[in-house]
């Protein structure tokens, strides 16, 4: 049985030309939407995210993809440790702020984990992470992490879906 295709369908083959198109078609997949510090030359560094993933329970790992484009990406490519903070709802602006400057977390009262990374309150999880792997990825690089702790509490996550911010409400 086939299904109908709504009128509005698009198929192409993405190009340089047709950049755009594909990034929408990227940005209809729904994510969560994260911040990632770890311990810059001025203090916390941090960098917004959605580009997140679990990959294995055994060993325990996650991953997300910097762009090689960002001024950030050396720093977080390299970092031995970082947290991966999964964003309540509720801290919109707080991944808006941190998007537009890496270093808008640099004098914020944070408490450091274990390996001294600052981490953010409030996050519905946060994965303490050792680097495990980098990998070339086009323009991004693939990072793994290997978890070594994690934290997590009950609310509402904020949601990253056709180029805007959006609240998701769990029932």
């Amino acid at each position: 049985m086939q299904m109908a295709q709504p009128q509005s369908f698009q198929s192409f083959v993405p190009d340089p030309g047709n950049g755009r198109a594909l990034r929408d078609a990227f940005g209809l997949f729904a994510t969560g939407v994260t911040i990632v510090t770890a311990c810059g030359p001025e203090g916390c560094a941090a960098i917004t995210a959605n580009s997140f993933a679990s990959v294995s329970m055994d060993p325990p790992l996650v991953l997300w993809s910097p762009a090689r484009s960002s001024s950030r990406f050396d720093l977080f490519a390299g970092a031995e440790h970082y947290a991966i903070h999964v964003l309540a709802a509720e801290q919109q602006e707080l991944a808006w702020t941190v998007a537009k400057n890496g270093a808008a977390l640099i004098g914020a009262p944070l408490e450091p984990n274990a390996e001294g990374v600052p981490v953010l309150e409030h996050c519905l999880a946060r994965f303490d992470c050792r680097r495990h792997a980098v990998h070339e990825a086009g323009d991004h690089a693939i990072v793994v992490g290997e978890v070594l702790r994690a934290t997590m509490q009950q609310g509402d996550p904020l949601a990253f879906f056709g180029g805007r911010v959006a609240r998701v409400e769990v029932n």
